[in-house]
């Protein structure tokens, strides 16, 4: 049997998780017009996503905490599978790590009984002052100058081991720059595959987390 190289699994949180992304969910709901225009800007990359990130969340007030996280967690849908891929990643003794651009306050408690938040690498809310405020505890490295904010490709630089393949599960703009350090992009949103597809990356599309399981169990773990 020919040896493989153990997996470590970066997975993405809003749209990829979750069904939809659960920021644009709260500024749909919650924001100012001039919130759809700032979203725009982020998924055309023509604002870095901290900084586009940052200004959404200024428009909210931090005395309305409780409601912004209700309604998300209310809301949000876990995608088929997930519980699944958690058991088989567990069984296998894969190392997943969940990378996301989202906020603390509500992918927190829609992970709760799924995955360890010292598992969790995210952004951070501050309700300390009128507006919400984001606090960025895992900022780009030296060697990316994007303003990602959560900076995905920095995690998987400083955690991940040379001796691990890495898979990348994601959808959209977030999850570009971890795509190009990956030895294979698991998608389930058109941005990312587009972009994939116009980089040469290696890269499947899913639509479930049971897809998942499939690809790994055919293409990475020796039978």
């Amino acid at each position: 049997m020919t040896s493989r190289r153990p997996l470590h699994i970066y997975c993405d949180f809003d749209g990829t998780i979750t069904m939809k992304d659960n920021i644009i969910e709260l500024m749909n709901t919650y924001a100012p017009k001039e919130a759809k225009t700032i979203i725009q800007q982020v998924l055309t990359k023509d604002v870095p996503i901290q900084d586009g990130v940052g200004r959404l969340f200024s428009f909210l007030p931090s005395s309305r905490q409780k409601e912004f996280r209700q309604h998300l967690v209310s809301t949000a849908t876990i995608r088929p599978g997930f519980e699944e891929l958690i058991g088989y990643c567990q069984t296998e003794e894969i190392p997943l790590t969940i990378v996301s651009g989202g906020i603390d306050f509500f992918i927190y408690p829609i992970l709760a009984g799924f995955v360890s938040i010292d598992d969790i690498y995210c952004n951070e809310a501050d309700f300390s002052h009128e507006k919400i405020r984001i606090i960025w505890p895992y900022t780009c490295d030296s060697a990316c100058q994007n303003e990602c904010g959560c900076c995905k490709p920095s995690i998987i630089r400083k955690i991940g081991q040379s001796h691990e393949k890495v898979i990348v599960i994601g959808d959209s703009v977030t999850d570009i720059e971890a795509a190009k350090l990956a030895d294979l992009t698991l998608s389930c949103g058109k941005v990312l595959s587009d972009e994939c597809q116009s980089l040469g990356l290696p890269y499947k599309d899913f639509h479930s987390f049971h897809e998942v399981i499939h690809i790994l169990e055919k293409e990475w773990i020796p039978i």
